[in-house]
């Protein structure tokens, strides 16, 4: 993986990347990310939807109206945080549907790590004060693997980097978990998080 100087000349490479493809898996969309260059601040999805790939626009759709929703009790309105944040996702690219046909496929551990250095470079360019990783896939980025939600949510870090880790539940209307009204008080500290740290920096 080359070491990008500039973010234009990642988002190049990473607009034409066919590691995937190359390695038999089905993808079903080109790259979706947003790219203000000079964010402090980085929201770090799972992987795009449908809506997302058709746009190319991160959290476009239902989720990303929940999500901005939560954002804007923080005290962002949606188009400020757009302008703010460079909003990308564990894998890049729409993985497709479930074979179930009950929503997105969840991308494999082969396709996650094919798209981890994409990741690591926008992390590097960007070298954000705070990172905001929204579901479980992107959450593990870190914190331990066998770490629950009822256990993060509500509570940040500081990372080896010195970032300060603020992660959210996802926002699908079908997940359980943010659904159940006993998790409600854990995301409301996660956002209250989020507000001191938008004052505190300016953000």
């Amino acid at each position: 993986m080359a070491d990008y100087l500039t973010l234009e000349a990642l988002h190049d490479d990473l607009n034409q990347c066919r590691r995937c493809a190359e390695a038999g898996h089905r993808i079903e969309s080109l790259p979706v990310f947003s790219d203000p260059p000079t964010a402090r601040l980085m929201l770090i999805g799972q992987a795009p939807g449908v809506t997302e790939a058709e746009s190319r626009r991160p959290f476009g759709g239902d989720a990303g109206r929940r999500l901005f929703k939560w954002l804007g009790r923080a005290g962002w309105r949606e188009d400020d945080f757009r302008a703010r944040c460079y909003i990308t996702s564990v894998t890049k690219c729409f993985p497709g549907k479930a074979a179930s046909g009950g929503g997105d496929r969840v991308p494999t551990a082969a396709e996650q790590k094919l798209c981890r250095s994409w990741l690591d470079a926008q992390l590097a360019l960007i070298h954000p004060l705070v990172v905001v990783p929204v579901g479980m896939l992107a959450i593990r980025l870190f914190y331990p693997a066998e770490a629950k939600l009822d256990e993060i949510i509500g509570k940040s870090i500081i990372d080896a980097d010195n970032r300060r880790i603020v992660p959210l539940p996802h926002p699908s209307g079908a997940s359980r978990w943010h659904n159940d009204p006993r998790h409600l008080g854990k995301i409301e500290a996660a956002l209250f998080a989020l507000k001191m740290i938008r004052i505190e920096l300016e953000l």
